[in-house]
């Protein structure tokens, strides 16, 4: 995994060396419960600003879910890493392609503590990105799994379904939306 996570970032690094503008930290956080069951987690990306247009860098995502379900308690953690490139239009919207390696135990259909998989994704999409007084940034968007994986531990939150005739799901698309905020760690300067 380690040289894998080298082999995406490393494309980057040269480029982010020569032409350097400044550096955010972005947070991504969500949140869900009953009385069923949970899930709290987070992403945490780092973004070199390579000019006024392009942010790129690595992630980290680490979620914690449980489950109490018909007296049954389970928990498991799903977390990885991954690269990420937004391209923003105007201090108004932003292109983004991100990739992640997840180890999660999940198959949408059973739980598998013995055989603890990576889960690849790679949500390809875009929205709205503002910045706000130079000490927030804002991306709210739509990305799509191109991969969509078995055991991807986003499957429970595609929500956009196809039905037949008959009203029956015979697919779900996996979409999702996401909320990030970057605040700015680097001055601005080459």
């Amino acid at each position: 995994m380690k040289n894998f996570f080298f082999c995406l970032c490393f494309p980057f690094l040269p480029y982010a060396q020569t032409t350097f503008h400044g550096s955010e930290i972005g947070v991504e956080i969500f949140a869900g419960a009953s009385n069923l069951g949970g899930s709290i987690g987070g992403n945490l990306k780092y973004a070199a600003i390579l000019n006024e247009r392009w942010a790129v860098g690595p992630s980290f995502r680490y979620q914690r879910t449980w489950s109490n379900n018909f007296g049954q308690k389970i928990g498991f953690a799903t977390y990885g890493g991954g690269v990420y490139a937004h391209y923003r239009i105007q201090n108004a919207l932003f292109l983004g392609g991100e990739f992640e390696m997840l180890r999660n135990p999940f198959n949408f259909i059973l739980l598998n503590y013995t055989s603890r998989t990576w889960a690849p994704t790679l949500f390809l999409g875009g929205g709205f990105s503002r910045e706000f007084n130079g000490k927030i940034r804002v991306n709210g968007g739509i990305f799509y799994d191109v991969i969509n994986a078995e055991n991807s531990p986003f499957r429970s939150s595609y929500s956009i379904q196809i039905k037949d005739e008959q009203g029956q799901v015979v697919r779900i698309l996996p979409i999702i939306y996401r909320i990030a905020f970057f605040f700015p760690i680097g001055a601005s300067g080459e």
